[in-house]
């Protein structure tokens, strides 16, 4: 099953590009970004319904979608895994994660999207939301494969 990830915005040299890589590097098969952007100074509605084109044009047709959502589905790591363990066993070839911008999905996402995830009630920055991304889908993998990093 091939990962990928969709976020607005571009991605700037820090620890939190350092952190998303050191995870992504870890991931089999390899996690595949996508970043999109939006220049054009638009109203909210038109620039989430906008970003929404762009994130759902960055990823494969028929890939599983999963929206980060602050107010999706809150999931333990476990249950995480479980989920993505059934799609990998049901013959899912793409599974794509995507972040929307800074005023959250635009309509076309949420009716996409396969499931709703949410990290927590609390607001976190973009660029952090990749690397938390990034680090549960590593755990979700050591976690179905048995490896020691994950302890419950």
């Amino acid at each position: 099953m091939k990962l990928w990830l969709a976020a607005v915005g571009r991605a700037k040299p820090g620890p939190e590009l350092d952190l998303f890589q050191q995870y992504a590097r870890r991931l089999t098969p390899p996690l595949t970004l996508r970043e999109v952007e939006e220049k054009r100074p638009l109203p909210v509605p038109d620039r989430k319904a906008r970003e929404a084109e762009l994130l759902l044009a960055a990823i494969p047709a028929g890939a599983v979608v999963i929206a980060l959502d602050e107010r999706g589905k809150s999931m333990g790591s476990e249950d995480f895994a479980r989920r993505l363990g059934r799609w990998r066993d049901d013959g899912v070839a793409d599974l794509a994660l995507l972040i929307g911008g800074a005023d959250g999905h635009g309509d076309a996402v949420r009716a996409r999207a396969d499931l709703m995830l949410s990290f927590g009630a609390m607001t976190w920055p973009h660029m952090l939301v990749r690397a938390m991304a990034a680090e549960q889908l590593w755990r979700a993998q050591a976690i179905l494969s048995g490896h020691p990093y994950h302890r419950a």
